[in-house]
């Protein structure tokens, strides 16, 4: 950390990111499901099915795309905080969920998020598209460790 003209400077904080500040709780528009040292989780604020919720680091990390061999426990850890935000919510059939990542050029928020979507099964026309399995633009938690894990 660093200060500059007074301001707390810090590489794995970015005041811009609307989820850095969430995940730093510098931001009140969204209550916090789950804090531990590394990552929170939260509703997303326009959720495709009952369920849709986001798991986010606390530190800034840019995509799914920038992410090495080095992050698979970090996914591997955001996947089951996600399994276990849906059980503590009554879903129990962990069959019919969606774990994954949108790529870039298609995130709207340039932080690794995973998306934890349940019952996967509801998802209507558009977001069976927006959430598409392994496809250009979206990739599944497990897909993701899979690549990490062969580069």
């Amino acid at each position: 950390m660093s200060t500059e003209a007074g301001a707390t400077v810090d590489q794995n904080f970015d005041i811009s990111c609307i989820f850095c500040r969430i995940a730093n709780k510098q931001e009140s528009s969204a209550e916090l499901l789950h804090s531990d040292d590394d990552l929170v989780c939260f509703k997303d604020i326009r959720p495709a099915v009952t369920h849709h919720y986001l798991v986010v680091p606390k530190k800034h990390v840019g995509s799914c795309k920038t992410l090495t061999k080095d992050h698979v426990q970090l996914v591997k850890t955001m996947m089951e905080v996600g399994k276990s935000i849906l059980q503590k919510n009554n879903v129990t059939d962990l069959e019919d969920i969606r774990l994954g990542f949108h790529c870039p050029p298609f995130c709207s928020i340039s932080h690794l998020h995973l998306h934890v979507l349940a019952p996967a099964s509801h998802l209507g026309f558009l977001s069976r598209m927006i959430y598409r399995v392994n496809s250009y633009w979206f990739i599944t938690a497990d897909e993701l460790i899979n690549q990490l894990q062969a580069s």
